[in-house]
Order: structure tokens, then C-alpha cells, then sequence
């Protein structure tokens, strides 16, 4: 049963009605509300909404690209992946800006966001000038910066928070410490925009039998299951629950990424380490709507669920392109167009 749409909908009908007007820093304006909560069974169904048509493989691209540790938009522009476009050319026209007025020479003519984007998908020398956004997401997933001073010289270690959240699910699962943060104080003035959803921690728990049973026969096991069997086949012994904390939320156009994304971070991780997915919980901060997404979030409201799609997850972590993911019976409304605000 699809209660992720009835839950989004109800949200976006809160801030219609109770939300207040505040002013942001694009310029745009918000309707605005503090504080909300997403909760998803992930035997419901994989939490890709249906009441407008989701980009699928956009969002897939983007979590291999945090996963993958990369912090430049060649390989998203390469595979067709386009949302963090207009972060990379306000990054551009800051250093513009500056040569402008600094250099002593004539500065050419200044790309549009087109042009710019075009140049870094073919020539490395602009991908490395003008397409890394600064150490986001990837970067503080995968090389967290640990700054120490050792015999009066300064030195950092890198820390794989990804690597160790997988090492610490395998050896103490019970843990209260499987959490991974992407607001590093240090470096937030290096990013191109701060985290958004700025860290998730997960939560194990022990299987009953009768669960296990169950995902045996899911999984079309024949024949009568026994508890010896089961270990045998390496049918999973524990679920796997996801929560990630969001600071702001444009709600019309990030939120359905971000439900999906953390679904499949947590699908991707139970893969890995042979959990079965459990629940998916956001803990939303500033949830708005832009000024101009309002009509577009009333027609949404108006539409009917259809039934969750289901996800196959073939590599874990190590999932390398989109068609490492399986997604099956995607069926939904057609897409709401609502223009995005850098």
C-alpha cells in the first residue's frame, strides 16, 4: 500500500496552509514551516513518488557520484545528470568577477551556462578549473578531513566515514555510532552550497524467524525453510533502517529526490552488508515551498497513488553505473515542470 504519497501530499498541503512567508537567499520566497517527519516501510514498496514522474536515473547518477567520493561534475554532466549545473556556474561567474577586476590582462568573454557546461564535459583543463563544487557531500562521505599538527607541521588525515560505517555494521551492529556527517565547520566555506541534508545514521536489529522465513519465500526460495537451511543460504539475520537529518528542504523539486536517494543509499548499503532494508525516516528542518511552485504543488495534491515501485541493487556500494540498479513496475502521473532556484 502507498502511504509515501498520501504522506508527501499531506506535507505539501501543511505548508499551504500554515506555512509562512520568509525570504531566502535566491531571492525567490518561501512558504515555510519548522520541523517535519517522513516515515517509509520499506516493504511498502521502494519510496520513488508517483504522483508526478520522478527522474530516476538523474537521482540514481547523483548518489554514485557522492558514493564514488567525486566532487566535480564532469562524470554527472557525462551521464546526463544536469542538477547541480547552475551551483557550478555561480561558482564561475564569482571567479570571473574577481579576474575582472584583477587581472591585468584582457579577460575573454564569459561563458553562458551552456557554453561553460559544454567546455567541461569536453576539455579537462576547464573540468578541473570550473567543475569541482568543493569538498560536498562526496568528498566529506569518502576523504573527511581530519586536520592535526604533528612536530610543528601541519598534515591531514582522510577519513572513509562509508568505509567505516560498512566495517562497523559488520563487526559491532548493535552500534549507536553507525552515523555519517557531511557538515564538516572546517571546510563548509570551501563548498559551493552547504549541505542540505547534512548527515543519516542507521539502526540494525535481529530478524525474527518468522520474518526471515518470509524473506526466503519473497525471494522464491522453494521447498520447506528450516532455520539450518536458511544459514546455509545466507538469508539475512537482521533489517536495516535509514534516518537523515535535512536542514532546508525545497520541498517540490528536492524533496522527492532526497526520499528516493536515502532509499537507495539504504538498499545500497543493506546489499552490502546482507540486511534486509527496513524503515526509511527523514527528519526535515526548514520545509518550504518557492513561490513559484505553489500552483504546481496544488496539481499534485489533486492526484490519486498508483502502487511503489520495487529496486534491485546488484554491487552494494560498489554499484559503479545506473544499470547496477534495477528499478521494476514504475508507474506514476506525468512530471510537474517548476523551475529551480540557485
Amino acid at each position: 500500500m502507498n502511504k509515501l504519497d498520501k504522506q508527501y501530499q499531506d506535507l505539501l498541503q501543511s505548508i499551504l496552509d500554515y506555512g509562512v512567508e520568509k525570504k531566502d537567499r535566491t531571492g525567490t520566497g518561501t512558504k515555510s514551516i519548522f520541523g517535519y517527519i517522513i516515515r517509509h516501510n520499506m516493504k511498502d514498496g521502494f519510496p520513488l513518488l508517483t504522483t508526478k514522474r520522478i527522474a530516476w536515473k538523474t537521482m540514481v547518477t547523483e548518489l554514485l557520484w557522492f558514493l564514488r567520493g567525486d566532487t566535480n561534475i564532469k562524470f554527472l554532466v557525462d551521464n546526463g545528470c544536469n542538477i547541480w549545473n547552475g551551483d557550478a556556474y555561480k561558482s564561475y561567474e564569482k571567479w570571473y568577477e574577481h579576474m575582472s577586476k584583477t587581472t591585468p590582462f584582457e579577460v575573454p568573454r564569459k561563458f553562458t551556462q551552456d557554453e561553460l557546461i559544454k567546455a567541461i564535459s569536453l576539455d579537462d583543463w576547464h573540468a578541473k578549473t570550473f567543475g569541482d563544487l568543493g569538498p560536498i557531500y562526496g568528498s566529506q562521505w569518502r576523504s573527511w578531513k581530519q586536520w592535526h599538527v604533528k612536530d610543528y607541521v601541519g598534515g591531514n588525515t582522510q577519513i572513509d566515514q562509508i568505509s567505516n560505517l560498512i566495517n562497523d555494521l559488520k563487526t559491532n551492529p548493535d552500534s549507536r555510532r553507525l552515523m555519517v556527517s557531511a557538515w564538516n565547520v572546517g571546510e563548509i566555506d570551501k563548498m559551493v552550497l552547504p549541505p542540505c541534508h547534512y548527515g543519516f545514521q542507521v539502526y540494525t536489529r535481529e530478524l525474527s524467524w518468522e520474518e526471515r522465513e518470509a524473506y526466503g519465500y519473497k525471494i522464491n526460495i522453494d521447498g520447506i525453510l528450516t532455520e539450518e537451511w536458511a544459514d546455509k543460504l545466507r538469508l539475512p539475520t537482521r533489517a536495516i533502517s535509514l534516518m537523515w537529518n535535512q536542514r532546508s528542504v525545497d520541498t517540490f523539486l528536492g524533496l522527492p529526490f532526497n526520499i528516493a536517494s536515502y532509499g537507495l543509499l539504504l538498499e545500497i548499503i543493506a546489499k552490502e552488508v546482507n540486511m534486509v532494508p527496513d524503515e526509511l525516516i527523514g527528519n526535515l528542518g526548514d520545509v518550504h515551498l518557492y513561490s513559484n511552485h505553489v500552483e504546481q504543488a496544488k496539481e499534485q495534491i489533486g492526484r490519486e497513488p498508483m502502487e511503489l515501485p520495487t529496486v534491485y541493487v546488484r554491487n552494494g556500494i560498489f554499484c559503479s553505473s545506473v544499470n547496477d540498479v534495477i528499478l521494476e513496475n514504475y508507474n506514476s502521473h506525468p512530471s510537474i515542470k517548476a523551475p529551480l532556484s540557485n
